[in-house]
């Protein structure tokens, strides 16, 4: 069985109406993706850091998938019809079918953060069956060990000789909270403010047979802990410093992610006021900021 693709060129005006149109005229699925994706042009619009601005962006491409017998032309016709645009710029493609849950997968290999710490899909059997290895699966929760930022926490956690009470807030997968158990820790806390964050990091907990305590933050107790890792936004960074803070003992630390090298500045002055901040660590212009607490 095979597909019809139709990609349409469209810019931040008119692609959302010709998305609507074309799932109106029929369409089996529509996306709209950034005509200069992979390029130096390639424009970032969503999400931290940086606050983009927002909508879509400015050139995008508007692709349909459509029946392998579709009339192009029909369609464009009627599409110009519904959305008073004329004279489309587009291309065809013919998509045959996969195993999409193979292919899926075979685009996620078993990540290195140290030569003792891999993460690791559960389609792949562990490379270095001895080192410690986190089963985690790609989903719906931040934290697969493939960003910057992960990597950056989780490279900082191997580095740690005393791992006791840890916390992890903004746990998102539970990747830094599981790492922080298998690496030693006694005790380990995760906390966010997204339920299925929640899910998802109890799911995996239970997958790498460790025991964490995950609480929404609304339900989150505050105590203090040895090591705090938080691995969020720097926007919530900056707000949440007194709440990070207050969670840390004195003498315990602190590790910083989700920042940009452009804001660490910013960020290390806010937690000078409770912590002794050490020199950033930078990977692919993202930062991890570390501290003691004074």
């Amino acid at each position: 069985m095979s597909w019809l693709l139709l990609k349409i060129q469209a810019n931040d005006a008119n692609a959302e109406t010709l998305s609507d149109a074309l799932m109106d005229l029929g369409a089996l699925s529509v996306s709209i993706e950034d005509a200069n994706a992979e390029t130096l042009a390639e424009q970032a619009i969503f999400g931290e850091p940086g606050d983009p601005p927002p909508g879509i962006w400015h050139q995008n491409v508007v692709t349909a998938m459509l029946e392998s017998d579709a009339d192009i032309q029909q369609l464009l016709t009627a599409l110009e019809h519904a959305t008073d645009i004329q004279g489309f710029s587009y291309s065809t493609e013919v998509i045959e079918e996969q195993d999409w849950v193979r292919l899926t997968q075979s685009q996620f290999e078993p990540i290195p953060i140290t030569s003792k710490l891999w993460i690791v899909p559960t389609w792949h059997e562990a490379p270095t069956p001895d080192a410690i290895n986190i089963v985690l699966d790609p989903g719906l929760a931040f934290g697969t060990g493939s960003h910057p930022t992960t990597h950056l926490c989780l490279e900082w956690l191997t580095q740690q000789t005393s791992l006791q009470k840890v916390l992890d807030y903004g746990c998102g997968s539970g990747i830094l909270a599981i790492a922080a158990k298998k690496l030693g820790a006694t005790e380990v806390t995760g906390v966010d403010i997204d339920p299925q964050a929640i899910v998802a990091s109890r799911y995996n907990a239970q997958n790498n047979q460790v025991d964490i305590a995950f609480y929404d933050s609304n339900a989150y107790l505050h105590e203090a802990y040895d090591i705090v890792v938080a691995n969020i936004l720097s926007s919530a960074l900056m707000v949440l410093a007194p709440v990070i803070a207050k969670s840390c003992k004195t003498g315990g630390k602190i590790a910083l992610s989700g920042i940009l090298d452009t804001q660490q500045d910013a960020l290390a002055e806010q937690y000078s006021e409770w912590f002794e901040v050490h020199p950033p660590v930078i990977k692919d212009g993202w930062v991890l900021l570390t501290g003691t607490k004074k």
